[in-house]
């Protein structure tokens, strides 16, 4: 869990992170998007490092940022809970937890 980020649930602030690499994923729709996989993500404010990855849909607003791997970015994003984990019903297995993650982001740049 995101300890530092709990702390914060439902909070706009700002962020820096690295950008690591391209990857999929299958969407509602069942068709393949583009996602960004960020890491080493700190909080500008304070300095302290919040999570280690994040994975963001590759958005316009990335889009209009020139990513390459190792380039360091600055974004605003919003602090929000979800839940998180494994159910089975039928075997009585409910693993689920809460978690925090970073969302809506916007003002992508370069650093």
């Amino acid at each position: 869990m995101r300890r530092y980020l709990a702390k914060s649930d439902g909070e706009r602030k700002t962020f820096r992170a690295v950008f690591s690499r391209v990857g999929k994923k299958v969407g509602h729709t069942g068709y393949s998007e583009d996602t960004i996989l960020l890491t080493r993500i700190t909080e500008v404010e304070t300095g302290k490092v919040v999570a280690d990855h994040v994975w963001f849909t590759y958005s316009k607003g990335f889009e209009a940022v020139l990513l390459k791997p190792g380039v360091a970015i600055e974004f605003d994003a919003r602090v929000k809970a979800y839940t998180k984990g494994y159910v089975n019903r039928q075997l009585q297995v409910n693993r689920k937890r809460l978690d925090y993650k970073l969302s809506h982001p916007t003002k992508i740049k370069l650093v």
